[in-house]
């Protein structure tokens, strides 16, 4: 069986991985960076998140490497689940902690004008960091649909490789 584009121990899937761990380290960057940004929760939570994100993906690209090196097969069912499993709670996550972090933005820009009258908030990376954020969500987000889409093809195979036909 052919494996789809973005699945595990594919280079399409190790490219999407290196994309998510440089977008969220990218974030985490940016936010550090900028002054004031501990004074807010969630541009806490976006850091955190964003570090939880930096490990998985990771560690997943460690995984393709290996398996792209040595030309191993990860399409195990119990692999693929824990890859969507571990997808879905990253991204979930992620999105909450760049949605959260972008309605603070809106609030402070145009709501109470916080970044007018506070000149401690380095208010224009901010939203450099919140967009890296949901560029990293949206390679998550596509990572994920790939290996539950991966898991659905090899189930499709592995019931017609082992089908038994009755013989006439």
């Amino acid at each position: 069986m052919k494996k789809p584009f973005g699945s595990p121990g594919k280079a399409s899937g190790l490219i999407l991985r290196i994309g998510q761990c440089l977008f969220s380290t990218a974030s985490i960057g940016v936010m550090t960076s900028a002054s004031g940004f501990f004074t807010v929760t969630a541009f806490c939570y976006l850091i955190a998140s964003m570090g939880l994100q930096v490990l998985w993906s990771f560690g997943l690209a460690c995984l393709d490497i290996h398996a792209l090196r040595f030309n191993k097969e990860l399409h195990n069912h119990v692999i693929m689940s824990l890859f969507v499993v571990g997808d879905w709670v990253v991204a979930t996550l992620s999105l909450a902690a760049a949605c959260s972090s972008a309605g603070v933005m809106v609030l402070f820009t145009k709501d109470t004008e916080m970044c007018k009258t506070y000149t401690k908030f380095s208010c224009n990376l901010f939203p450099i960091s919140i967009a890296f954020a949901f560029v990293s969500w949206f390679l998550v987000a596509i990572s994920s649909s790939l290996v539950a889409l991966t898991i659905r093809l090899c189930s499709d195979h592995s019931l017609q490789e082992w089908q038994v036909y009755p013989t006439n």
